[in-house]
């Protein structure tokens, strides 16, 4: 049976008018002899409107009916996704998870799917049914609706790709694929027509909002193949496959940047074994992610200067808990919102030599000054001065080739 999975983001389902041009874009499908699964995510807007209402209700909301009234939002869209499917002349109908179902473990608001049972959906795709699959959403063994998460549309998707062996998985959204950076921030940016699943998850987690890195790591992990795409162009996207795959001998595939850094330092830190678990420790049991990190030792070895990164929205508890932190002693403590991090990213430096200092060469040509450095096999971040960050990005897209 050839089956395909289409992925509907908010903003592709985002009005009436964007619910009838999908409804095209599946009966394409349709039309050309695909076995279609359809996997809709909520009315742009409606999610966040409904977390609000959260909110209003109550400073601790219960984390169960929190994913009991966020998912509501998948289940409307996908009645109007079938209902027009119905009205075009089709078989199609609306599937919340626990009619499949798709069973998660783990905690509410971040579950994770381990099952989907396929009878049922087999059955309808026989009888030449189009199943309209609530994303983001799974049920329990307490059989109480959850929801997996950020990106979690994109992570049913995937998963039901795997459990029903399609043999593609299409995510439409408003973008017509990844693109070398940020087209919004470098008008010089190009859409990439193939990339690894390790670059794009060092993208995601690096600022790329194509995806999120939960969903690729589990395209990665079961190997399957995505193509992004957009939902209002008739145009190929760029597809997410294993290296193998890959045919170019780029170096650099993309280049990212981030607007919600802030950095962290103290100075004069007492220099002994355990310190550095002493500060982060309380940071992490208040869920805290550290991100870029660099140590510098006094001349007498007796001292040190530690620097790390966080997300700026973490900034005010970061100082909170480091001021009331009675197992570290420093002489002062300093804060910088006023960073971005820049980071290159390719499977092609692990095997090209050059690279670091091409990338620091050129920074220093336009008198960009780095503040801290953190490396990994495939991609290269710094941190710089935030009012410095579209001339970084112009250079490094120059230097790597990323404009042709």
């Amino acid at each position: 049976m050839k089956i395909v999975v289409l992925k509907f983001g908010g903003t592709s389902v985002g009005s009436i008018d964007k619910i009838r041009n999908i409804s095209n874009i599946i009966q394409d499908y349709k039309k050309k002899g695909n076995k279609v699964i359809v996997v809709s995510s909520a009315m742009g807007g409606v999610t966040n409107d409904l977390i609000k209402k959260s909110r209003m209700i109550s400073k601790n909301f219960s984390d169960a009916e929190y994913d009991v009234l966020v998912s509501s939002g998948e289940q409307i869209a996908c009645s109007l996704i079938a209902g027009k499917l119905i009205d075009k002349g089709y078989k199609s109908r609306s599937w919340l998870a626990w009619q499949i179902p798709i069973l998660t473990n783990g905690h509410y608001k971040n579950s994770r799917i381990n099952q989907i049972g396929k009878k049922e959906i087999i059955k309808y795709l026989k009888k030449g049914g189009i199943p309209i699959i609530a994303g983001f959403q799974g049920v329990n063994n307490e059989k109480r609706i959850t929801t997996i998460g950020r990106g979690g549309s994109d992570a049913s998707a995937i998963m039901l790709s795997k459990f029903f062996k399609a043999q593609r998985c299409i995510i439409y959204t408003d973008v017509e694929g990844v693109y070398t950076t940020d087209p919004n921030k470098l008008i010089n940016a190009k859409k990439i027509k193939e990339i690894s699943y390790e670059e794009m998850l060092e993208m995601a987690s690096l600022g790329a909002k194509v995806m999120q890195p939960v969903s690729i790591q589990d395209a990665r992990l079961n190997r399957i193949d995505i193509e992004v795409k957009s939902s209002f162009k008739k145009k190929s996207g760029t597809v997410i496959t294993k290296k193998s795959n890959i045919s170019n001998n780029r170096i650099i595939t993309g280049i990212t940047s981030t607007i919600n850094d802030a950095k962290v330092t103290l100075v004069g830190v007492k220099d002994k074994p355990g310190v550095a678990a002493s500060i982060f420790k309380p940071l992490s049991k208040n869920l805290i992610n550290v991100d870029m990190v660099v140590q510098n030792i006094s001349a007498n070895g007796k001292e040190t200067d530690l620097t790390f990164t966080i997300k700026s929205d973490d900034l005010i508890k970061t100082k909170k808990i480091i001021l009331r932190n009675k197992n570290i002693v420093y002489r002062d403590l300093k804060f910088d919102k006023e960073v971005s991090k820049i980071s290159i990213i390719g499977v092609g430096m692990i095997t090209t030599p050059g690279v670091t200092f091409r990338m620091f060469q050129k920074l220093a040509d336009k008198k960009i000054n780095i503040l801290v450095i953190s490396t990994s096999e495939i991609k290269i971040s710094v941190l710089i001065e935030k009012k410095n960050v579209t001339k970084a990005l112009k250079a490094l897209h120059k230097e790597f080739g990323l404009n042709k």
